[in-house]
């Protein structure tokens, strides 16, 4: 069975075709444009919106919001630093324990584990992200409430560090799972050639691999912090609740987001401006955090 050759195509019909794909170019990029727009006009309402209803607090405290440890819901005075001392240990907490484990998980799934356990693993990381966060805290008050109790002494074993420690379990799914995607990217030729030198597998692994996936770690480090320093509900449950500045990490706290969520419901009209002013900063620390994440990454993709 012969097959007939293609016909060449008319000169009408190649004009045709430029024509429809022209066509077809403008309207996607109208779309992508309009899509875009749009995103960016709900941001800036969104944006707006927060500020306008901070707005009356900050320009009663301006810069007192910032200075002042002291919080009282019920008509003030509004005091943001002990709030955000306390989310900012959280988190770093949460970091110091999530992205060494991330890491070292990472690099287990691809390079340690047998290929067979690999798919097990991955599924029990994928499963800890689809865990609800208010389970998380649940699981923090049971089991580790009692065993800090024991172990510090203390009467009420809720704490800045328990709900760093919970908060570290809560990122680490995005740790590994963001990490393993970017280690797996790595040119195999980097792997062969270090051990042709001689170099032991944990060497390579912490000198070859790591620093060549930092770009990605990096990223993943930075979405790991996002979502550490904008939970609530888990953090609201472990953390203690206490408004006074924090003489250690075992003594309770209160972060922006879970007093944002926990006074929320007994507020006043000015006590809602004083929370929009809190929900305000923590957009602002974790922009800035993002920022400073995406200036690294730039950086340590040039060098």
């Amino acid at each position: 069975m012969s097959l007939a050759p293609n016909k060449e195509a008319s000169p009408s019909e190649v004009a045709e075709r430029i024509s429809r794909s022209a066509t077809s170019d403008r309207a996607y990029t109208l779309i992508t444009r309009g899509v875009a727009l749009v995103f960016g006009a709900v941001l800036l309402v969104f944006v707006w919106s927060v500020l306008n209803s901070a707005w009356p607090v900050i320009k009663q405290y301006n810069y007192h919001l910032l200075t002042s440890s002291v919080f009282s819901v019920g008509n003030g005075p509004y005091g943001a630093l002990t709030l955000i001392l306390d989310t900012l240990i959280t988190t770093a907490i949460a970091l110091f324990f999530a992205v060494p484990i991330g890491i070292g998980t990472a690099l287990a799934i691809l390079y340690v584990i047998p290929e067979r356990s690999r798919t097990v693993v991955s599924s029990v990381v994928e499963l800890l992200a689809a865990v609800p966060s208010v389970v998380y805290g649940l699981w923090g008050v049971v089991v580790f409430n009692g065993l800090f109790k024991n172990i510090f002494h203390q009467t009420v074993g809720l704490s800045i560090f328990l709900a760093g420690l919970v908060l570290a379990i809560m990122i680490l799914p995005t740790m590994v799972a963001i990490s393993r995607d970017v280690i797996a990217v790595v040119p195999r030729d980097l792997l062969e050639g270090a051990y042709s030198l001689g170099a032991t597998r944990s060497r390579t692994l912490t000198r070859v691999i790591v620093p060549s996936a930092r770009t990605g770690i990096l990223g993943a480090i930075a979405l790991a912090a996002g979502r550490a320093l904008g939970e609530t509900i888990a953090v609201a449950m472990v953390i203690g609740f206490s408004t006074y500045l924090p003489h250690s990490i075992f003594s309770g706290g209160a972060t922006l987001a879970s007093m944002i969520a926990t006074k929320f419901g007994e507020a006043t009209t000015e006590d809602l401006s004083a929370l929009a002013a809190l929900a305000l900063m923590l957009m602002v620390i974790t922009a800035s955090v993002n920022a400073g994440a995406r200036y690294l990454t730039r950086k340590a993709s040039a060098s």
